[in-house]
């Protein structure tokens, strides 16, 4: 529990499905590449046999203060984008399995001084960790029209976004989380905003992934988290977001050859078996109990032997 609140660290998405298909391994080492508040960790460890390990990655000191203890759990903080080096440091040459759970976590949210949320006033901030290279407010008070407009565009897809980047620029300095979502809100038309939710939603979240550089992340974690695998190993990895679920999407598929070659006469590595080769989603009951749970999407291979 955080800060004296009944209310869980992180409510953890799709538990029952990731240790399914994790049950299979009876030994060796299981990353949690996004350890959060350790409940993908703990049902880990309570459901697997006694031969599994897990070593928790979080780039989030909070995340890490609220770790729980366990003989057959180690934790350290770091970038899951930097997973080959992490895993090398604390001593593993190959793993049993990986798991991701991208985005960012309930407590990161809910917390106005992180600054990830256009529902609470609170800082600029939105860093997942000391380690980003930037802040919100450095991009949002400091980064000129074409770049603005580009990462509003590109990490959400927001039709109005040289609108929006042209508004942050003409309001600047902007101070807080509620003052940029008053803008973003005020440069988009009127019957845009009636349409869906809340018409900053899109913009922070593409603030969030540059801030964060997430997308990079995703890319090197996945190839690394692959790489590492032993023969059997298990790599799972649930996206909330198109554009990390096409970065999983496309490495699972290639590493199963399920890639278009088009007419060169190229025979696929296959180094991987897909065991969903569609994306699972969260049943009703989950969404219902927990809404931050809709948009989630889980993929997951096992490596050749």
């Amino acid at each position: 529990m955080s800060q004296g609140s009944d209310r869980p660290y992180h409510e953890p998405v799709m538990v029952r499905e990731v240790v399914e298909l994790f049950r299979p391994l009876t030994e060796g080492v299981i990353v949690d590449a996004t350890f959060g508040g350790g409940g993908h960790a703990r049902a880990i460890l309570d459901s697997l046999a006694h031969g599994v390990e897990v070593l928790g990655i979080d780039r989030d000191p909070d995340a890490l203060n609220e770790a729980f203890s366990h003989d057959r759990l180690s934790v350290v903080r770091g970038n899951f984008g930097e997973l080959d080096v992490i895993v090398s440091e604390a001593g593993y040459g190959t793993i049993a399995g990986v798991l991701f759970d991208f985005g960012v976590s309930s407590h990161q949210l809910d917390d106005p001084q992180r600054g990830f949320s256009y529902r609470k006033d609170g800082p600029l901030d939105m860093r997942m960790g000391p380690d980003a290279n930037q802040d919100a407010d450095s991009l949002v008070n400091g980064a000129d029209h074409p770049t603005l407009s580009s990462i509003i565009t590109r990490y959400a897809d927001e039709k109005f976004a040289r609108r929006i980047a042209s508004a942050i620029i003409a309001a600047r300095p902007i101070a807080t989380t509620g003052e940029l979502a008053e803008i973003i809100k005020s440069a988009i038309p009127a019957a845009a905003r009636r349409k869906g939710g809340h018409p900053a939603t899109k913009t922070f979240q593409a603030i969030r992934i540059a801030v964060n550089e997430e997308l990079e992340a995703v890319e090197h974690g996945v190839c690394a988290a692959l790489d590492l695998l032993a023969p059997g190993g298990r790599c799972v990895a649930i996206s909330y977001h198109s554009l990390e679920d096409r970065i999983v999407k496309r490495a699972f598929r290639r590493g199963a050859g399920r890639i278009d070659v088009g007419r060169l006469p190229v025979e696929p590595d296959v180094t991987l078996i897909e065991l969903t080769r569609r994306p699972t989603w969260p049943s009703e009951e989950e969404v219902l109990a927990n809404p931050r749970a809709r948009s989630a999407r889980l993929r997951a291979v096992e490596k050749v032997a």
